[in-house]
């Protein structure tokens, strides 16, 4: 048999005989031991967790603050901690202080947020460490925030001048310091979210509610989430260099939406003593107004969310006109502390610089993030120099027909030079001034020298160096007449469909992954992804983003789509989905078009596989997909040419210095992003291999392209990253 088969159904245990030596020996059948509770379970999985709520709850019930404020009892000043308790030398109360909530309802959390989040952290952690952060950052916070508080108390700012007179209870400054370190070992994309919600709350809290607990969950935060990846151990997973493009977008996208909740919020909660000043009444002011600005707001954060320059733009503007007159009036501020009879106050400086910090930092997370929002709007793409609509490059491929990655070409991120004559175009990316035009010019094929010709016209006008990536080698003997240089930069990888049989020992791998997976419960569909219910796509997407996480470098680009270009419609992607509806792995295929509108082939994009699901799930949907491209008909599929990997040389044409270096750069990456690991993958496949190279003009003209070709495929890469992988 080509599949294994495991005799797991045939496991006998020793704790009774046999069936049939039962019936006649006369033993009574032995009932199966009771597994416990599973809250008592998970009692003993969480012992520090469960001990805290314990005690809490049996305490609050003996003394009766489950049902009446602690602060109505004599006694609540023996145990709340805080400056006054402290200056009057109750220290004991930064143990006793945990154990209570300051009002009934404030045993839901307890009962329930503590219960969720440390219970969550301790079971990421560990109960040892779940402990020492949360007890050691409880006591940190607290006698911080005292300090704070003796500090500036005479300074003449009203909220510490207030809050440095109240004591409280609690165990919540440890809670959110140990969760905050437990979010380290969550994977991508959840560790950003959980983050986010964090420092969400933290900040909303003491902006707009501003009690000392607030204060204590700041310092809590702000002293642990640095240095999570650390305090977290063995059981951290490795954090990103830079977080995806598609991260950025999230973070700014809730970054604008807080900041524009925040505004109405304002309004709902008046009457609050916060760091920032009293809040004042919003409910007299203009509510249509509010909500307009919140409607405008919430559609600029959403552009955001999808990476659109015009987005990007308008929150820049937003963001740095306030900035501009808050830094004018700041220095004012400062200015009129010198004027005897000024009436200003450290605290009005304090506040009103206070006030534009979130924005300041919003700006600044724009301005670094910039190259996340390079999607231009969808009818705004320039023809030349500009970029035209995908959908004319759409309409030119479908008549013409393309080469295997031609498909990339329609791609919004990329630029499209059309000819004069409207009939053929290429499509490049600008880079460090390098025009990086991808694949073969898309036209007539009597055309091909002509189209070359005014693409280097187009960048000799614009200034640009001309480069070619990934084309074919009729593009390539093209460029010789021009007197341009070429190396080899990959292979496609090619399988031929109308005689494809997975027959013979080479196939076996591929036939042991076609019956396993139906034996276990995995089922083959072919789908238009875009089309499917939003819980499948949601599925797609943790799937795409758990793998992307686990990467040394950010997301790379360029030749290698994502989940947004699975999404386009005439995409087909493939899927590994068990009983249960779990997606265990996703292809995407791009269509080659082969002239007259017609289909003759599909080119493999997009790989993802889940963690801990079928461990052939990658043969399993290749080979189930050629099956189905074969029997629509379809000439070919490419498996696609891993970037920077290749067989053996061409001995015809040597190995240039170009050529080794190349293949220096993609030993270098190897141990990152594994090219060649995957081109050795593709090979279970028995293709033919077809060269793929790059072209360019002058050497003097490697340098810029080295760095535009770098920028291409990893555009948020600093570097700090690239020597993180010289010395990986």
């Amino acid at each position: 048999m080509d599949d294994e088969t495991a005799p797991a159904a045939a496991t006998i245990t020793t704790a009774e005989p046999p069936p049939d030596r039962q019936q006649h020996s006369g033993a009574q059948p032995v009932e199966p031991a009771r597994q416990p509770p599973r809250i008592l379970v998970l009692a003993r999985r969480l012992p520090f967790t469960t001990a805290y709520v314990v005690i809490t709850l049996v305490l609050s019930v003996a003394f009766g603050t489950l049902w009446s404020g602690i602060e109505q009892k004599s006694w609540y000043g023996w145990v709340a901690y805080g400056l006054p308790a402290f200056e009057q030398g109750r220290w004991h109360t930064l143990v006793t202080g945990v154990f209570f909530a300051l009002y009934p309802v404030y045993y839901v959390f307890v009962a329930g947020a503590f219960a969720l989040l440390t219970g969550f952290a301790e079971w990421r952690l560990g109960t040892a460490r779940t402990a020492v952060l949360t007890i050691v950052y409880q006591l940190a916070a607290v006698l911080l925030v005292a300090l704070f508080f003796l500090a500036f108390r005479n300074t003449g700012w009203d909220w510490v001048a207030q809050r440095s007179t109240e004591t409280d209870v609690g165990f919540s400054a440890g809670m959110m310091a140990v969760v905050g370190v437990a979010s380290a070992t969550v994977p991508p994309p959840w560790r950003l979210r959980l983050r986010l919600a964090i420092w969400a709350y933290v900040l909303f809290s003491i902006a707009y509610i501003g009690q000392m607990a607030d204060a204590e969950h700041l310092a809590a935060v702000c002293l642990s989430l640095p240095f999570s990846t650390r305090l977290a151990g063995p059981r951290a997973r490795r954090a990103r260099a830079w977080p995806t493009r598609h991260e950025v977008r999230l973070l700014a996208f809730v970054t604008a939406v807080v900041v524009a909740l925040s505004q109405l919020l304002g309004a709902l909660l008046p009457d609050r003593l916060t760091p920032f000043g009293p809040a004042e009444d919003g409910s007299d002011g203009v509510w249509w107004a509010l909500a307009l600005n919140l409607l405008i707001a919430l559609l600029i954060a959403n552009g955001l969310r999808r990476g659109y320059r015009w987005a990007w733009w308008v929150e820049v503007v937003v963001l740095a006109i306030p900035l501009l007159l808050a830094l004018g009036v700041i220095v004012l501020l400062v200015a009129a502390q010198f004027v005897d009879d000024a009436d200003i106050t450290l605290d009005d400086v304090l506040q009103f610089a206070a006030s534009s910090l979130f924005s300041l930092a919003f700006f600044v997370l724009l301005i670094a993030a910039r190259r996340s929002f390079a999607v231009p709007r969808r009818g705004k793409r320039k023809r030349a120099t500009g970029s035209s609509q995908p959908d004319a490059a759409k309409a030119l491929l479908r008549r013409w027909g393309g080469d295997t990655i031609s498909w990339m070409t329609t791609w919004p991120e990329n630029r499209h030079m059309i000819t004069q004559d409207g009939e053929s175009y290429m499509a490049f990316v600008r880079h460090a001034g390098v025009a990086v035009a991808l694949g073969d010019p898309v036209g007539p094929p009597e055309a091909l020298a002509s189209t070359l010709d005014e693409f280097v016209a187009l960048c000799d006008r614009a200034g640009m160096v001309p480069y070619i990536f990934s084309c074919t080698a009729r593009t390539a003997a093209e460029t010789e007449r021009l007197g341009w240089q070429s190396a080899q930069v990959a292979e496609d990888n090619l399988v031929d469909l109308p005689q494809l049989e997975f027959k013979g020992k080479k196939w076996q791998d591929i036939r042991t992954a076609l019956n396993k997976a139906p034996k276990e419960g995995i089922e083959f569909r072919m789908v238009t992804l875009a089309e499917q219910p939003w819980s499948l796509v949601r599925q797609v997407e943790h799937l795409s983003q758990e793998w992307l996480g686990d990467k040394k470098l950010p997301e790379m680009g360029f030749t290698l789509g994502g989940l947004t270009e699975a999404l386009d419609p005439d995409v087909k992607v493939g899927l590994a989905v068990d009983a249960a509806g779990k997606v265990h792995g996703v292809t995407s295929w791009m269509p080659v078009y082969g002239g007259d509108d017609r289909i003759v082939g599909w080119t493999l994009d997009l790989m993802r596989r889940a963690d801990g699901g079928f461990r052939a799930t990658m043969e399993f949907l290749i080979a189930s997909s050629c099956l189905y491209f074969k029997e629509q008909g379809a000439q070919f599929v490419s498996l696609s040419g891993a970037p920077l990997a290749r067989s053996t040389p061409d001995p015809d044409r040597g190995e240039s210095a170009v050529d080794k270096l190349l293949d220096s750069l993609g030993g270098t990456l190897e141990p990152v992003y594994g090219f060649r690991s995957l081109h050795a993958f593709k090979a279970k496949f028995q293709p033919r291999l077809s060269p793929m190279y790059m072209v360019f003009r002058d050497e003097a003209d490697l340098p810029r392209i080295g760095v535009a070709i770098t920028r291409a495929y990893l555009p948020t890469a600093g570097l700090g990253d690239m020597l993180a992988v010289v010395r990986h």
